[in-house]
């Protein structure tokens, strides 16, 4: 059985920003591959780590993982406008061959309302 190829995209921000800007660069990306025409299947962030080794004077950096599915060109989009951001000190993308990753429901989103509506009728 063949899968469609999908893309995963790690990336690390400076660990000395904001809660809220880090929750706005995730939002700022994810649209960024919607208006690439690309379809975004996961976004999680992963926290801060520490690095294995210094990258511009930083030892911890805030790692963020996006998945994406899409026809390709999407990728350099999102690449070129995280080489320009200050924020992101190193980022890679990587095409993956295998099953997509089962999309994670964010609680209080309406798919999470939905999902507790079906296990109470299923319960029922």
């Amino acid at each position: 059985m063949t899968h469609d190829p999908y893309y995963e995209t790690m990336y690390i921000l400076r660990p000395d920003i904001p809660e809220e800007e880090v929750e706005s660069h995730l939002t700022k990306y994810r649209d960024m591959l919607v208006e690439a025409g690309a379809e975004v299947l996961d976004n999680q962030m992963r926290g801060k780590r520490r690095l294995a080794y210094p990258i511009a004077k930083h030892k911890e950096g805030i790692y963020v993982q996006l998945s994406h599915n899409g026809d390709g060109q999407h990728v350099a989009v999102l690449e070129k406008a995280m080489r320009l951001s200050e924020d992101v000190i190193r980022y890679l993308t990587v095409k993956q061959e295998g099953p997509l990753p089962a999309p994670r429901v964010m609680p209080g989103s309406e798919a999470a309302q939905q999902q507790q509506a079906e296990a109470a009728a299923s319960a029922d």
